[in-house]
């Protein structure tokens, strides 16, 4: 197999079939997919090793553990205690992720409570944070677009049947 950095056709019809049933044997995804057993196994041994696919946790509500509330926080920081705020930030439950940005603000921070006193409390606990300048909490009110991949996976698919870009 070659080390490969972009999805293939046979990668897109595995993980279109993965998307409609992540639980799905093997065995199973070689059937859906008319792709070989031996094959499947190894490109779900790669992406595993290759780090691919997210974590489960990716698919866990957020609300189904107590947490119905979820904010996005922008948050300036002082450039050398980025490494610091980032380990700081790591060790509050409540923030599921961090993204680094560029523009008005460094860093992206979603986070989770159980209601309005819980995030005011999250809130507080990131801008105490040594080397956090300023905050700026967003609320998220709803889910409009959910997270997906399938649109950009799909044309891949089609590359394998002959069809043009």
């Amino acid at each position: 197999m070659t080390s490969r950095t972009t999805a293939d056709e046979i990668d897109a019809r595995l993980l279109l079939a993965l998307r409609k049933d992540p639980r799905a044997p093997t065995v199973v995804l070689a059937d859906r997919t008319g792709i070989s057993r031996n094959t499947v196994q190894a490109r779900l041994s790669r992406w595993d090793q290759s780090g691919v696919l997210s974590s489960f946790e990716r698919r866990v509500e957020p609300a189904f553990l107590g947490y119905p509330l979820r904010a996005f926080v922008l948050t300036n920081v002082k450039q050398r205690r980025l490494s610091e705020v980032a380990a700081a930030l790591d060790a509050v439950p409540e923030v599921v992720e961090v993204h680094g940005l560029s523009g008005i603000a460094d860093l992206l921070i979603q986070v989770v409570a159980r209601d309005a006193d819980d995030l005011y409390r999250v809130a507080g606990v990131i801008l105490g944070i040594k080397g956090v300048k300023r905050t700026n909490t967003a609320l998220v009110m709803r889910e409009l677009v959910d997270y997906r991949l399938s649109p950009l996976i799909e044309p891949i698919t089609d590359r394998g049947n002959g069809a043009s870009s």
